[in-house]
């Protein structure tokens, strides 16, 4: 089966209606969700003819997504961990938020606070009390707390080599080499911060986690030894705990996928179209649910053949398995190329 969705990024929006996704946007969960839906009817009204919503790019689900959900904490995970070590938010408004870089560059494990005294953060005092207000208020609306992102129950966080980066900096690359066994520390402090977290917020939430995405981008840097050596174990500790589990990476892992086959729980790959579909077939079989992310040069280019012409060829490579294309509708892209890749999946899902 092949499927397709888009999400509308913040910067279509802010340069198309005029959204602020401002300091307010990620703390005060009226205002969230209020913005939240007004993005949303204008995709339905805008884009009637495209499975297009606005949600976070690879993690809202739309067939999980509600308009009476109130995203909490709704920042993305290796930023929370950031904020919880001191790291500042920086809301461009217009674009992606972010946090002040390598808040932790510097620091060794011997640093690291007890996982458990970060439930005591101002940050998370603050989730929770907004959770318990929300569902105590009596209206129909559903309070979605960090690191999910829908009424899936999906949680979702970073990769350990990924948060390690956003936390310490470049420097995670060579300590890895040069300091091993610190570094396998970090990332299983990292772990036990996830999951202590995840539990916390399913718990004060009532939401029963279904599944774990796991977004490792930062993969794609390194050899597949070291990935074997520093992520398969410690991403199967997270697999065991809230499997199935889905991988994402969005750089190519072409040279990985026979170690990311070893992760387990694996449920799921999402991958950038940078990845071929046909080796991923080849190590994992044809039963393997693969979403993928068009090339942004084929999305960018003043033609739309470029995309049709990937998309003919991940469709093929792909044979008869569970294939989702999933775009992130950004400025600058072609319409017209996004257009015309709706038309040609929507009928190879007819047959034709």
């Amino acid at each position: 089966m092949i499927t397709i969705t888009g999400t509308l990024s913040k910067a279509w929006l802010a340069k198309e209606i005029g959204v602020s996704f401002d300091r307010d946007y990620y703390f005060e969960p009226m205002k969230r969700h209020a913005v939240d839906v007004r993005c949303n009817e204008y995709a339905a009204a805008t884009f009637p003819d495209l499975p297009l919503f606005y949600g976070e790019a690879n993690l809202t689900q739309l067939e999980h997504y509600s308009t009476n959900q109130v995203l909490i904490g709704g920042i993305q995970p290796n930023m929370i961990l950031g904020i919880l070590l001191g790291a500042k938010l920086v809301c461009p408004c217009d674009k992606d938020a972010d946090i002040s870089p390598a808040c932790m560059a510097g620091c060794n494990a011997s640093d690291l606070v007890e996982p458990e005294k970060l439930l005591d953060s101002e940050f998370v005092h603050t989730c929770d009390s907004q959770i318990r207000n929300l569902k105590g208020n009596g209206n129909n609306l559903r309070p979605i707390p960090p690191f999910f992102w829908d009424t899936s129950g999906r949680v979702t966080f970073h990769g350990v080599l990924t948060t390690a980066q956003k936390l310490f900096g470049e420097q995670i690359f060579m300590d890895m080499v040069t300091q091993p066994r610190v570094c396998h520390e970090i990332m299983q402090w990292i772990v036990r911060v996830y999951i202590l977290l995840a539990r916390h917020f399913s718990e004060i939430a009532d939401i029963g986690i279904t599944g774990v995405h796991v977004g490792e981008c930062s993969a794609c840097m390194i050899s597949a030894e070291m990935f074997e050596k520093f992520i398969v174990s410690v991403t199967s500790q997270i697999g065991k705990e809230f499997g199935p589990l889905r991988f994402h990476s969005c750089g190519n892992i072409t040279h990985l996928i026979e170690s990311t086959a070893k992760i387990r729980n694996l449920h799921s790959l999402d991958l950038s179209g940078e990845t071929p579909v046909g080796r991923v077939r080849d190590v994992t079989g044809e039963t393997m649910p693969i979403s993928i992310m068009p090339r942004v040069g084929d999305m960018e280019a003043e033609s739309f053949q470029p995309i049709l012409d990937w998309a003919q060829a991940t469709i093929a490579e792909n044979k008869a398995g569970e294939l989702h294309i999933n775009f992130h509708l950004e400025p600058g892209y072609n319409l017209e190329a996004v257009k015309k890749l709706y038309e040609y999946v929507s009928s190879r899902q007819d047959g034709g």
